[in-house]
């Protein structure tokens, strides 16, 4: 598996940090800056042969059984599920295009993004509509992903 995350800040669109998650190891850290806030699409890949292929056609094609969420550890990241992301048939918007606004972050701070497969539950509005992390209740993780952010 791999996930390709790509942060953009909003505001200086040349300021792009592109993060490779491969097998369990990123090939860095986003680099994020405080107070910034970043345009952030996910593409979740999987391996055919020699190659790596996106799934997120797949991903939306099958919306409904697919959710993701962030943490955030030794940071302040507020998420916003973006305008332009797959809504699923109950409202709930997947997490493939989100905004981090960064509020503040340490030289220890953290993402963790999971790819969530058949949740009982799902609710974008965890822990705020303002701050839209996401929470699910049962399903399986397909995908658990943890990376720096300083």
């Amino acid at each position: 598996e791999k996930l390709v995350i790509t942060a953009t800040n909003k505001n200086n669109t040349s300021d792009v940090h592109i993060i490779n998650y491969i097998g369990g190891v990123a090939d860095g850290s986003l680099q994020l800056q405080q107070g910034a806030t970043y345009a952030v699409k996910l593409d979740f890949q999987v391996k055919h042969d020699d190659h790596y292929e996106s799934v997120n056609e797949e991903i939306t094609a099958e919306k409904d059984e697919h959710f993701i969420t962030f943490q955030f550890s030794d940071s302040d990241v507020a998420v916003k599920r973006a305008s332009d992301d797959v809504v699923r048939t109950d409202g709930n918007k997947v997490g493939l295009s989100t905004e981090w606004k960064i509020n503040s972050v340490s030289a220890t701070g953290k993402a963790n993004i999971k790819l969530v497969h058949t949740p009982n539950s799902v609710n974008q509005n965890y822990p705020t509509a303002d701050n839209q992390q996401g929470q699910t209740s049962g399903g399986e993780t397909d995908v658990n992903v943890l990376v720096n952010l300083h």
